[in-house]
Formats: structure tokens, C-alpha cells, sequence
């Protein structure tokens, strides 16, 4: 079985605070967009076994990995017998970018677990189970235009973004989610805070230009990425409609009208910046291919 997993971008992210057990409190407007990694899922008939390959040097090929943990968990919760699986992920998503390009992976190995088992799953029940390995994993198999709050587990459909390109601009840096979350920590007190009523009234009222003037993440105001006011710049100079960073970072991304903008902001970054992705909205996160 062979599964598209799509990446995300968030268009809004506000840290409001910490569980009893330490998690951080989130409000977050999830989009789902249209670059992807390929994951094959194969029964090799060796049973109890996991096999997991990928064409991308530094991508852990065992338990360190999050779709063998997906695979794991979604065999202990059924308790289905493993007939023996094979993993193969091609990845285009980049790596500790921002774009829960794990999560993704992770969630196609759950939704194609389902399909090719037979296992008769809902979307909440393996949702449930991706929660317990990654916060943005139901995310990832719901996927579209999304309020994910909590720890990520608490998901609402929104009204579909559409009519737009993005590109995505992924500076020569990696980003560690748990020292991002720990430098919010340690500023959390000078964090401002982002309208998230208003962005979620903007979204359902289907005000696009007010939708694309509160797009924000308060992680820009703790950490710092070379080159980001510079390729946000380009991008408003572009045409961009709106320009932020997603999730932890370091990846920034840029929302346009048209596709002609969106090549032409492409073709500007793309000389300055290795990886430079054009992309439309996606409305689901895991599809069948």
C-alpha cells in the first residue's frame, strides 16, 4: 500500500500555559499543504517483525523513528497479530523543519495499518492512538484547515483555506522542538500573545484578508533564524498576503494569491536558499494513492 503523507504549516500558534504534568497548553490553526513523503506499507509474512527503510542519510531506521512507534502502538492497542511489516518512507518533507514531517509519516503508517489490516478503526480511535506517540500526529490523519488545542490531541474543522499558494523556505539550520519550547518557557512572561478569536471568527466568516492579517506564531519572538526577516521580506516584496513561521521553525512560509506571485517569490529564494517548495492546500493529511 502506498500513502501520501502531507506536511502542515500552521497559520496561527499561541502557547497559553502548562498542564499539571508539564506539556504545554496550545492554540494552534493547523493547514495541511501539498508537498508530501511517499510511505509504503508491505506484509513480508515474518511475523512480529518491522522493517523500516528510508532513502534520506540521518533518518533513524528503527524504534527512534516515529512511524515504527505508530506501528507499534497501533499493534498494541488492536491486538492484531504483526503479520510482518515493511515501512519504506521517501521523504520530501524536510527534517526538524517545522512541518511535522514525522507526525505525517507516522500518521499514513496508522490510517494504512487500518485499511490493510482491516482493522475497522475511526479517525478519533486512531487518533487516539497517535496522540500517545506524537502531539501533532491526529493532526496529520484528519488534516485540511484545523483548531488543534491542548497538547495537540483536541481537534475542530474549519472551513476549508483555499484559492491560495504557499511556499516554504527551509533556512540551512535545524531547530530542536524541546529547546524551542524551553526558551518560551523562559520568556513566557514577555511573550505577546496572539488574537485567536479573532482569527477564529475570521475563519469561519470566510474573511480572507482578515484571516491572512493575524496569521503568527509566538515562537518567532524566542528563537532566532538566520535570514528569516530577510526571506519574509522577499516575500511580501513577492505579493505575499501573509508571511510566518511554522510550528518550532525554522521553516517560513508565504501565502499568495496567485500562482504567478508564488513562482516568482520561487524563483527569487530559490537562488539564495536550498530548499524552496511551491504547494497548494491540502484537505486531508493522509491519502491512499
Amino acid at each position: 500500500m502506498i500513502l501520501k503523507a502531507f506536511a502542515k504549516v500552521n497559520l496561527m500558534l499561541d502557547i497559553l500555559g502548562k498542564t499539571p504534568e508539564g506539556y504545554h497548553t496550545l492554540f494552534m490553526i493547523m493547514q495541511s499543504v501539498g508537498i508530501y513523503d511517499t510511505v509504503t506499507l508491505d506484509i513480508t509474512g515474518k511475523p512480529d517483525t518491522l522493517e523500516l527503510t528510508c532513502d534520506k542519510p540521518g533518518i533513524p531506521s528503527d524504534s527512534g523513528n516515529v512511524a515504527w512507534k505508530a506501528a507499534e502502538a497501533f499493534f498494541q492497542k488492536t491486538k492484531l497479530e504483526n503479520p510482518g511489516l515493511s515501512i519504506g518512507i521517501e521523504k520530501r518533507i524536510p527534517s526538524a523543519a517545522g512541518l511535522a514531517g514525522g507526525s505525517a509519516d507516522a500518521a499514513a503508517v496508522l490510517v494504512g495499518l487500518n485499511n490493510l489490516l482491516h482493522a475497522g478503526l475511526s479517525d478519533r480511535e486512531l487518533c487516539w492512538i497517535g496522540e500517545k506517540v506524537g502531539a501533532d500526529i491526529p493532526f496529520c490523519i484528519m488534516g485540511g484547515t484545523m483548531l488543534a488545542m491542548d497538547i495537540g490531541g483536541v481537534l475542530a474543522p474549519l472551513p476549508d483555506v483555499t484559492g491560495c499558494w504557499f511556499v516554504l523556505v527551509k533556512p540551512d539550520m535545524d531547530v530542536s522542538t524541546k529547546e524551542a519550547y524551553g526558551a518560551a518557557d523562559r520568556h513566557f512572561r514577555n511573550i505577546r500573545h496572539l488574537d485567536t478569536s479573532g482569527m477564529l471568527c475570521a475563519l469561519v466568516t470566510g474573511d480572507r484578508e482578515k484571516v491572512f492579517s493575524l496569521v503568527g506564531n509566538v515562537f518567532e519572538q524566542v528563537i532566532e533564524v538566520p535570514d528569516r526577516v530577510d526571506i519574509k521580506a522577499y516575500m511580501r516584496g513577492t505579493g505575499a498576503e501573509a508571511s510566518c513561521m511554522s510550528g518550532s521553525g525554522p521553516t517560513i512560509f508565504g501565502i499568495f494569491s496567485t500562482k504567478e506571485e508564488a513562482e516568482n517569490c520561487v524563483r527569487m529564494l530559490g537562488d539564495k536558499f536550498g530548499q524552496v517548495f511551491l504547494c497548494e492546500p491540502a484537505r486531508r493529511g493522509v491519502e491512499i494513492v
